[in-house]
Parts: C-alpha cells; structure tokens; sequence
C-alpha cells in the first residue's frame, strides 16, 4: 500500500493509503481513507477520512462514502448510493452556533464481503449488510441486511434469499 498526496482539478487526493492495481477516475474527492488492492473509484466520487473500502470493489460515479463506513472485499457500490453517518444532523445548536466534531456522534456502517448496492439508495449509519448481500436500486436501508438477502423498497424490505 502507498499513500497518495496529490491535489488537482481533475482529482484531489490527500493522505489516501491506496493498494496495488487501484484505478481512481477523474474528479474524486478522497482523504485520509484506504482503498484496497485492485479497485475501482468511478468519477465524481466522495470517500472521506476513515472510510475502508476493500479489495476488488467497485465504486461507481456520484456516489458517496463518508466516515465511519467500513467497506469489505468485493463490494459493488451502484451509481449515487449514498451513506449517512450521523443519525440527528444538525448545522446549528439550539443556542444558535455553528455545530463541529463535538456536536455529534458518528456511527458506523459495514459493508459485508460480495455485497452489492444498487443505483441511487440510501444508507443510514450503523447499518450492517451482511455477506453476499443484494441492495436493490432506490432502495433506503433503514436495518440490518442478512447474508444473501435480497432487499427492495423504501424501506427496504427482504423479499427473497440467494442460494
């Protein structure tokens, strides 16, 4: 693993550890996070500081890992999927001033081992989607997701296992 530290107008990377063989498209915001060996970020992706994403994934265009997801190997990440990782957000507090870090509390996400995320859904935080996994397109996933489970909806209901 290497870390980049790079910044320009097609892309800007800072203090990201980066495996072998990994391709990042044009104009991806990433920093201080990991990418495994053998991955793929497409364009206009955000991965904040952090987050992990595995070996052999597939990060498509416009979507959206924030902190505190933790990505396994061979995950594939539809077009606009995104994950929240605070479950109260806020810009203010009560007595009107800017919220920061101490405002509030992160949670975590875990991505199991082949799981797939399809196409424009959603992700609230502290969701765990287990192995092998199938996120159908638009879906929000408010609970946990068993292994080979496949969800669809708003929200996301199991509707069927993979053998």
């Amino acid at each position: 693993m290497k870390v980049i530290n790079e910044d320009s107008p097609r892309r800007s990377l800072a203090n990201v550890t980066v495996g072998e063989d990994v391709k990042i498209f044009n104009f991806v915001n990433a920093y201080g996070c990991e990418i495994g060996d053998g991955s793929k970020v497409g364009a206009f992706v955000e991965i904040q500081k952090g987050a992990k994403i595995g070996k052999n994934c597939k990060i498509s265009s416009h979507s959206f890992i924030c902190e505190g997801v933790m990505i396994d190997d061979g995950v594939f990440v539809g077009h606009s999927v995104s994950f929240i990782n605070d479950m109260y957000p806020r810009a203010i507090n009560q007595d009107g001033s800017m919220q920061n870090d101490d405002d509030w509390e992160l949670v975590y996400t875990q991505v199991g081992k082949g799981a797939s995320i399809g196409t424009g859904s959603t992700i609230l935080g502290g969701i765990k989607i287990g192995e092998f996994a199938l996120i159908g397109a638009g879906c929000v996933v408010t609970k946990d997701v068993p292994a080979k489970a496949v969800v669809v909806g708003n929200p996301a209901k199991i509707v069927r296992y993979l053998d």
